[in-house]
């Protein structure tokens, strides 16, 4: 029998300063028998960096035709395509080609700078992409805001994302390994 995925809800509140933009989003996470706690927290986070009405939680984990958040238009073109981790560089061209803006999130430095040294030289052509990767232990102080059901405010300012439950906040400032200009 296969196992079902961990449905968390959260209430997400995000005043991100750096852009301009202030939204109540009710989000609901599917997370995948074999996505760990952290992973989905950075997606959580992904979306606090980049939300908007438009945006929305892909298939990720499961599908190799969807990335882990993206944003589309109204008339289906895809607008921003966002992965997780350590993408397949073929994967990174092929929504290069299909999206108006790519974005790689990082979250293991010990493992992600080996990846990007390997194929940053060749990815950094690619006009669309932006990398960008946490710093040691984001992911695992993400995870402890987890829940099944999340209240969260989001506060982003200067580059410095802060995620605010009732008990705890978490500060992270991401490095911008290749930037849209």
């Amino acid at each position: 029998m296969a196992l079902k995925a961990t449905v968390c809800k959260a209430q997400l509140q995000v005043s991100d300063m750096d852009r301009g933009y202030y939204a109540a989003h009710a989000l609901t996470l599917a997370q995948h028998p074999s996505e760990t706690v952290e992973r989905l927290m950075v997606r959580l986070l992904a979306f606090s960096l980049f939300a908007d009405e438009l945006l929305q939680f892909g298939r990720g984990v499961s599908s190799d035709d969807e990335p882990d958040l993206w944003q589309r238009s109204l008339d289906g073109r895809i607008e921003h395509w966002i992965d997780l981790g350590q993408p397949d560089e073929s994967r990174i061209r092929r929504a290069c080609g299909r999206s108006e803006a790519v974005t790689v999130i990082g979250y293991a430095p010990r493992s992600f700078d080996p990846w990007w040294d390997k194929h940053g030289a060749a990815l950094v052509a690619l006009k669309p992409l932006q990398v960008l990767c946490l710093p040691m232990g984001a992911a695992e102080s993400l995870a402890g805001l987890h829940g099944r059901s999340m209240d969260l405010q989001c506060l982003i300012q200067d580059g410095t994302v802060q995620l605010i439950d009732a008990a705890q906040t978490v500060e992270i400032t991401p490095r911008w390994l290749k930037r849209q200009d």
